[in-house]
């Protein structure tokens, strides 16, 4: 349920609406606009990255996910709800309240995804976070339907774009607020491990971890250098598609709208059925199965000229974006310890965070550099995917679960002791 609202924000602020009204309203006629969006958002996943170890590692030693999640829900809530106040011309504002939004929703997105061990069987974990997944995009699909008939409604009366979507957002923000109280209400903090260390100790123990990685986990490291690679064309994907079909295929805003309806569709489709699959043949072929469709939705995107090709290619990118994200999570909740969820999980969060900062920084630098050739863009975008895969070749993850079993063991035996 968590996931069903919080997918309001994503789907609606940065997929579909507030990034192209961004560019093409608000930033109007400056050849930068694009560049300046994705330095914001990439400015709000550095700050994510660097402060999420810490509040990961904190969570942990207080028992705080729960307070930790609802903390940046309303954060998020509430600087959503700003963007209602942003116009044309209004480009600082804009991107401070967009980095602030985007920024606690991160943080709620890394929160909530230290739960899973907790919730799932490791036999299950696939099939638990594609449900998860999978009833994100059908929060996201009903936020955006309701942003939809809001478009329509404004524009059957002669309203323009920077009339309605100031309403929009401030739909968008109430929305989160209402869909998520089955979560604050029901959720509770996860049963596990609770450490009592000093904040500079979490922080120094946190970077210890890291480099025990290199020691105790290396597949775990694979699987966390995999993601970073392969996150960072996903970000570019979700965060720019409506920016590339309106100013690479001519696409208006209720167009706009109803592309990535279809995209929630597929991903919906993908994260429900692909979680099973998952389970049934491991989790490694099932991401390279995803990497693969990736890298040819890449290529049929940079190449369509016909709306008919281009909306195929946006078919693909659903059902990879579900499948992708739930099988990366899934790998992620089964090699990590149980004993520090929330630790792991942050190191998860730092590789993601970096991939979203790489991924539309480098999207929109190769934009401005080229004067504007998005379909170049997009197929540098492409090589996020292919080096991804290729690290995902390397990684065993039989032997990362016998890793994991065996630092378990470890801290059992301890315990035991004392």
């Amino acid at each position: 349920m968590y996931d069903f609202a919080n997918s309001s924000y994503t789907t609606v602020v940065l997929t579909t609406v507030f990034n192209a009204y961004f560019v093409g309203v608000v930033a109007a006629g400056r050849s930068w606009g694009t560049l300046a969006l994705t330095g914001a958002l990439s400015l709000s996943y550095l700050s994510v990255m660097l402060a999420m170890p810490g509040l990961g590692a904190r969570a942990d030693a207080r028992a705080g996910h729960r307070r930790l999640l609802f903390t940046s829900t309303v954060g998020c809530v509430c600087a959503t709800a700003l963007l209602s106040t942003v116009g044309p011309g209004n480009i600082a504002w804009g991107l401070l309240w967009l980095a602030v939004s985007n920024m606690f929703y991160c943080v709620g997105e890394s929160v909530v995804a230290s739960f899973l061990p907790g919730l799932a069987r490791t036999e299950a974990m696939g099939r638990v976070s594609g449900w998860g997944w999978g009833f994100g995009y059908c929060g996201g699909m009903l936020a955006l339907g309701l942003s939809l008939w809001v478009a329509s409604a404004a524009e059957s009366h002669g309203l323009t774009a920077p009339v309605y979507v100031p309403w929009i957002m401030g739909l968008t923000a109430a929305y989160f607020a209402i869909a998520v109280l089955p979560s604050a209400i029901w959720l509770r903090e996860p049963r596990g491990t609770t450490m009592t260390t000093a904040p500079m100790a979490m922080l120094a123990q946190l970077r210890y971890a890291w480099h025990e990685t290199r020691r105790d986990f290396p597949d775990f490291r694979r699987l966390l250098m995999c993601i970073a690679s392969y996150q960072a064309g996903i970000t570019v994907v979700i965060t720019l598609s409506a920016v590339y079909a309106t100013e690479v295929m001519g696409f208006g805003m209720r167009q706009t709208m109803l592309l990535v309806f279809l995209v929630n569709i597929a991903a919906a489709a993908g994260a429900f059925s692909f979680g099973y699959l998952q389970d049934r043949i491991g989790h490694k072929k099932a991401l390279a199965l995803t990497l693969v469709g990736w890298i040819a939705m890449v290529l049929l995107a940079a190449s369509a000229h016909s709306v008919g090709v281009f909306w195929a290619a946006a078919t693909l990118a659903g059902l990879c974006m579900g499948t992708s994200q739930s099988a990366g999570r899934a790998m992620v909740g089964v090699l990590a310890p149980s004993h520090r969820p929330a630790e792991f999980f942050a190191l998860w969060t730092f590789a993601v965070q970096l991939a979203a900062v790489v991924g539309p920084l480098t999207y929109g630098g190769l934009v401005w550099a080229t004067h504007g050739d998005h379909r170049a863009a997009l197929l540098v975008t492409g090589l996020f995917f292919v080096a991804g895969l290729w690290l995902l070749g390397r990684l065993d993850f039989e032997r990362g679960k016998r890793d994991r079993d065996a630092g378990e063991a470890a801290v059992a035996s301890i315990v035991r002791v004392e």
